[in-house]
């Protein structure tokens, strides 16, 4: 992350910082530096040009050459300006500890070298004026990095969301795609199966179930279409169909006679509209179950129960087929995805062996979530 922050930095604005330092140094003591003074001012400088690749380096460099200088020179004048600007650079990069060694390295060597020589720039208030300047660049730069951590934090939170975000929306297209191609195609395979035993003895309803089978390819051509609109940037040239709801499970059950299933839809409770991913899922789960019927069970018979609650709302598929269906259902991930849709809603679903033999599949999809 250190690295992608240096990457966002322009490669000049040390080389500009650097200048600038410098160029404040020469106006505080134009006409009293000499030439030491400017040779370390320069070296200073030059030093502050890589304080973000080597931060512990430059602090020290400028730290010697501070201490090189004040005690050989007799001249007033201001060169601690870059050792202030690295320490700094060192709190910011989170080595706190490091300021303060080289804090305490530079009072204790001012004071020390203080005492044996004549030094007017260095007066008995100087170590502690030091002292305040290179405890607020400490300072400052550890409310910089604690900063910058935050920000940090706040980023990689949201490329998580993103990334949990995409995962679910892929989850969730995978879910439509399995639903509306795993139903129509199993239910042409059966048309299909079954034409071809009935045409030797019965060719003449062959005309039905090939009816059957283009409707049911059409309805998958159409759901499928809905399906990728969503992943589509450009707008469609035709409008999308809406997604389904629990006003089409009749449709659902219609479909599924042309197989030669009974299918009843019975309605409990008083029918009204229901939120749009309440009416999906419940129209999904009803789908699947009718595509896990038409596949595993060999069932007859199936009874589509819509139960309106003041809460909530219930969907229940019973089947007269082998009750030990579940099993093979379970292999696959029909189930696994209704109890996704139910779970994702705040509601729960069951699928298990009925009470009077069969299958059983009961889901409840709350109408507001928890």
């Amino acid at each position: 992350m250190e690295a992608v922050e240096r990457s966002l930095v322009p490669p000049w604005a040390d080389v500009v910082l650097a200048a600038a330092t410098l160029v404040a140094v020469a106006w505080w003591g134009w006409g009293h530096l000499d030439v030491l003074g400017w040779v370390v001012a320069g070296l200073c400088s030059v030093a502050l040009c890589f304080r973000r690749r080597f931060p512990v380096a430059v602090a020290v460099v400028t730290l010697a050459a501070c201490v090189v200088y004040y005690p050989a020179s007799e001249v007033d004048a201001v060169v601690w300006p870059a050792l202030v600007i690295a320490l700094y650079t060192v709190a910011a990069n989170a080595q706190l500890v490091t300021v303060v060694v080289l804090t305490a390295v530079a009072l204790l060597a001012f004071a020390f070298l203080g005492h044996g020589h004549e030094m007017p720039n260095l007066d008995l208030a100087a170590p502690f004026l030091l002292a305040g300047w290179f405890v607020a660049a400490g300072a400052v730069g550890a409310v910089v990095y604690n900063r910058r951590a935050y920000l940090r934090e706040v980023l990689e939170r949201r490329d998580e969301e993103f990334r949990s975000q995409a995962a679910e929306e892929r989850l969730r297209i995978a879910r439509e795609l399995h639903d509306v191609l795993g139903h129509n195609i199993s239910l042409i395979n059966v048309q299909a199966s079954a034409t071809l035993h009935r045409l030797a003895d019965r060719p003449e309803a062959a005309e039905a179930a090939l009816v059957a089978i283009k409707d049911a390819s059409k309805e998958a051509l159409r759901e499928l279409r809905t399906t990728l609109g969503l992943l589509r940037q450009a707008d469609e040239l035709a409008p999308v169909a809406p997604a389904p709801d629990l006003d089409r499970v009749a449709e659902l059950a219609e479909v599924a006679r042309a197989t030669g299933l009974a299918v009843t839809v019975r309605i409990e409770g008083d029918p009204r509209p229901v939120p749009p991913e309440v009416g999906l899922a419940g129209f999904r789960i009803v789908q699947e179950s009718l595509t896990n019927v038409t596949r595993h069970a060999a069932a007859s018979a199936v009874v589509i129960t819509l139960r309106y609650g003041a809460e909530d709302v219930g969907v229940v598929v019973d089947d007269d087929g082998r009750g030990d269906v579940g099993r093979a259902r379970g292999q696959g991930s029909g189930l696994h995805g209704m109890a996704e849709r139910a779970k994702a809603l705040g509601g729960d679903l069951v699928a298990a062996g009925g009470p009077d033999g069969g299958f059983r599949v009961t889901a409840r999809l709350p109408l507001e979530r928890g």
